[in-house]
């Protein structure tokens, strides 16, 4: 009786484990579906949250693999070691795969690779250096110091810790990072990756688990192993994706200076429009981006300064000092923007063409769109002195004033500044330029002295000609036998 009562167990037993598909420690787990996430460029705050969110949502899903899709140059801000406590306390396993072709893991990359179950990289990409750990911060590691780490790591991982060591100071391709036992091997692509993992036993933190990722499907020559399950990817979303591109150092540097063209532009329009609107929004998101990045303030300031000097000279309607101080401050702002690692200073073409653009638009585009905004036809001009108007722009000592309904550049003939709004005065014409007055102030009838000086001119040029004609006719009879 006991007998048969242990094999009835025994039977059951055996009927269990099969019906819920647990044959021991290394029976394949469910298919649940396979999680791609892809992380491009830094490994930022949006980037770090995503990765977290993954393993998170992925051992909550109970999903049979979690993959992430690197290509990055290391970390900004943010301390990758949080994330490499949560791949190891992961119940699902997990597989960095540096891809796709062209690809690399770098810095704070190369312990994301290391600290995976599986890693693999893809041709012709590669893994390393991994000092500095953060470009922001390249004080805060050492090349020892990040060999150590990766060794431990790999040897956790059942890797080869002398070979992941390399990684350290070094960049290694694929071939080679695999030959040296850094890496578990070389995909070619993410399907070939998955397919491959099939039947691979994996050590995570609930024991070992057996992989089932592949099914054959076909006959013959058809004949071909694919998933056998979904592949889900999962990627930034729109507000994330908005911050992770505000973070980049080019696209930040591009904001701040286009923005603060676009405002000045807006300044000399006298008025509130889509330029300006268009230039507070680039300037508030490379302010975003400022705060997650190392940046020099003395250096923003200089761009500012760039601004200031090159606004004074188009103002002043030439180029002066003020320009070449403009230019220097661009220059020196521009080339020592950020500190950290030197790879977060935009490419050298990038400053030249963001440069050679500003200068061009300050001393070409402004200068043009001033001359058209504030020219008015010649002819008539000695008569708009007396007229009255009013000041759009404050005039002290310089603004802009409205004449019989059109804007001149104007600049006051005393020292009393002219509110915006007052009624001025014209007391004098130079070139394009308005010299004006509060209408208090004259003391006199300007048109009766333009009337005054136009007929003195006219006076002298009558007498210069009768004495051509006198001098001419006296040469004629001297000249006569």
């Amino acid at each position: 009786m006991l007998r048969r009562a242990i094999a009835a167990v025994a039977i059951v037993a055996g009927l269990l484990a099969l019906a819920t598909g647990v044959s021991g420690a290394d029976a394949p787990v469910g298919k649940r579906g396979i999680d791609v996430v892809q992380v491009e460029g830094w490994l930022d705050a949006p980037n770090v949250s995503l990765m977290k969110d993954a393993i998170r949502e992925s051992n909550a899903n109970r999903s049979t693999l979690l993959i992430f899709q690197v290509n990055s140059g290391g970390a900004i801000g943010e301390n990758i070691e949080s994330v490499v406590r949560m791949m190891e306390k992961s119940r699902v396993p997990i597989a960095v795969w540096v891809g796709p072709s062209g690809a690399d893991a770098k810095g704070a990359a190369t312990i994301l690779l290391q600290a995976a179950d599986l890693a693999y990289v893809s041709s012709n990409s590669g893994a390393g250096a991994g000092q500095p750990v953060r470009v922001d911060d390249p004080g805060a590691s050492t090349t020892r110091s990040v060999a150590n780490r990766l060794a431990t790591l790999a040897e956790r991982n059942h890797r080869n810790p002398d070979g992941a060591r390399k990684l350290a100071a070094n960049r290694l391709g694929s071939a080679e990072a695999a030959k040296v036992g850094a890496t578990n091997g070389v995909r070619l692509t993410l399907g070939e990756l998955i397919v491959q993992l099939d039947g691979k036993t994996v050590t995570t933190a609930a024991g070992d688990v057996k992989l089932s990722t592949a099914k054959v499907v076909g006959k013959g020559q058809d004949r071909r192993r694919q998933p056998n399950q979904d592949v889900v990817f999962n990627r930034l979303g729109l507000g994330a994706s908005l911050l992770h591109k505000l973070i980049n150092p080019s696209i930040a540097y591009l904001l701040i200076i286009a923005g603060l063209a676009l405002m000045v532009f807006e300044f000399y329009t006298a008025s509130i429009g889509l330029a300006g609107l268009v230039g507070a929004v680039c300037v508030i998101g490379a302010f975003v981006g400022f705060s997650h990045l190392p940046v020099h303030w003395w250096a923003l300031g200089l761009l500012f300064l760039s601004v200031l000097g090159f606004t004074i000279d188009v103002q002043a309607g030439g180029l002066g000092p003020w320009t070449v101080i403009g230019m220097a401050s661009l220059i020196a702002g521009s080339w020592w923007l950020y500190g950290g690692s030197s790879s977060l200073r935009p490419a050298w073409w990038v400053l030249l063409v963001v440069m050679v653009s500003f200068v061009l638009f300050m001393l070409g585009g402004m200068t043009a769109m001033i001359r058209a905004r504030f020219s008015t036809p010649t002819i008539g001009r000695e008569g708009l002195i007396g007229e009255e108007g009013t000041a759009e722009v404050a005039v002290d000592p310089d603004g802009v004033v409205l004449i019989r309904g059109s804007r001149w550049r104007a600049r006051t003939n005393r020292a009393t500044p002219i509110k915006a709004g007052d009624v001025v005065r014209v007391a004098a014409v130079e070139g394009l330029v308005l010299e004006v007055e509060p209408p208090e102030g004259a003391a006199q009838d300007y048109r009766e002295k333009s009337r005054q000086r136009k007929a003195a001119r006219a006076e002298a040029t009558e007498s210069a000609e009768s004495a051509e004609s006198a001098e001419a006719a006296e040469t004629s009879d001297n000249e006569r036998p």
